[in-house]
């Protein structure tokens, strides 16, 4: 074994002075999580994250006096935030390796903590802890999915004193929108609207823009983009096309990220997620989105944790398959399944209903892994034999 610098070449110093480094220049490369393919490396400029961090401190008021828990693995944009967010504003940031959620809430007592972003999964675990009622936690934020109102319901009863923040971001444009907590009792199923300093359109594949709750494409232009994937023009090409609506009188285009996300804005110009085009389910010609499926698997009240996915069928196109984590084992998958075919129209009610009783695999950004969890299905309607377990 070498050391590392023994093997690295002394770096010309006439080519060192006479480099000069600016905001545009890049500054790091963060991989996506692979949720839909293969991780692609996003190339953040220093303006990327510089932007980013002070319209994310600026909504979230953040100052020197906050202490904010990074709980997040740092290779995730959000994660990221953390640090550069506490850097930005002088807050104090407050590192945690953790194994279990008691762990979470230990730390926030102990480092007398102001600030904590989480993802879903974490979520439903922090919200049925014996929170204190002298909590110095000011706000709370999530990211990196939806989150369920009976955990929203949940999270603000046990929390009472600390602003929610429910936001959406892409890692190819850092963060796009946020829902102000003065909005959550009136909508608490949107994600918001653009964050400072962004503009955040809804788009048909044309680039017109939609109709109010037409659903559509969700693009975000401004500071934020980043500069496409590393070592891959074919796939920066596919995500990161002209902005919509530019004057044709300049010269120059500029890039915005198309996300790949189908969204609603409605009158006011919140907006609304519906589902990624890449989930989206296609059962006898109608589009099912997974998320609506599982929010209305969580309303139940029965189910810790839930998963929707489509599956090849040989009749319907596609078949809607649920995983759930039950509150109660006892629950029965047929009782689960009645309550779906309660609240859901016909073409949305699974064609099959699995119990599991351990949580579900997670990514490495602590998001639940659907795509690993989807494999194991692929195949069991090959011979049409749908059923619960």
């Amino acid at each position: 074994v070498r050391a590392w610098a023994a093997n690295q070449a002394a770096p010309d110093a006439a080519v060192l002075a006479a480099r000069r480094a600016i905001d545009a220049d890049l500054a790091a490369i963060l991989y996506t999580s692979g949720s839909t393919g293969k991780p692609k490396g996003v190339v953040l400029s220093h303006r990327n994250m510089v932007a980013g961090a002070r319209s994310v401190a600026s909504y979230l008021s953040i100052t020197p006096a906050d202490r904010i828990l990074s709980v997040l693995p740092l290779s995730f944009d959000y994660g990221l935030s953390q640090l550069t967010c506490a850097f930005l504003a002088g807050a104090t940031a407050v590192l945690l390796n953790h194994l279990f959620a008691k762990d979470v809430l230990k730390a926030v007592v102990e480092e007398r903590i102001t600030g904590l972003a989480a993802v879903p999964p974490l979520w439903f675990q922090l919200c049925t802890l014996p929170w204190p009622q002298d909590c110095t936690l000011r706000y709370l934020t999530n990211s990196g999915g939806a989150m369920p109102k009976t955990t929203v319901a949940s999270l603000r009863a046990a929390l009472p004193r600390a602003e929610l923040f429910l936001m959406y971001g892409l890692t190819e444009a850092f963060r796009s929108t946020y829902l102000p907590p003065a909005e959550l009792e009136r909508r608490p199923d949107s994600m918001g609207r653009a964050i400072p300093n962004a503009q955040v359109m809804v788009v048909r594949p044309d680039g017109t823009p939609c109709a109010p709750n037409e659903p559509g494409e969700l693009v975000h232009r401004g500071a934020l983009v980043s500069l496409g994937y590393w070592n891959d023009p074919v796939k920066t090409a596919e995500r990161f096309k002209p902005a919509p609506g530019q004057d044709p009188a300049l010269p120059l285009v500029e890039m915005a990220v198309w996300s790949g996300d189908t969204v609603r804005m409605d009158e006011e110009g919140y907006l609304y997620f519906i589902g990624r085009s890449d989930d989206m389910i296609k059962v006898s010609g109608y589009r099912v989105s997974p998320t609506e499926v599982e929010e209305a698997v969580y309303a139940t009240g029965l189910v810790d944790e839930a998963v929707a996915f489509g599956v090849p069928h040989p009749q319907l196109g596609q078949a809607i398959v649920l995983l759930a984590l039950p509150k109660d084992g006892a629950l029965a998958g047929a009782a689960l399944l009645k309550e779906c075919q309660r609240r859901l129209p016909a073409w949305m009610v699974p064609a099959h209903v699995t119990l599991s009783r351990e949580a579900f695999p997670r990514n490495p950004n602590g998001k639940i892994d659907r795509k690993i969890l989807r494999l194991d299905y692929l195949t069991m309607f090959d011979t049409i034999s749908g059923n619960t377990q």
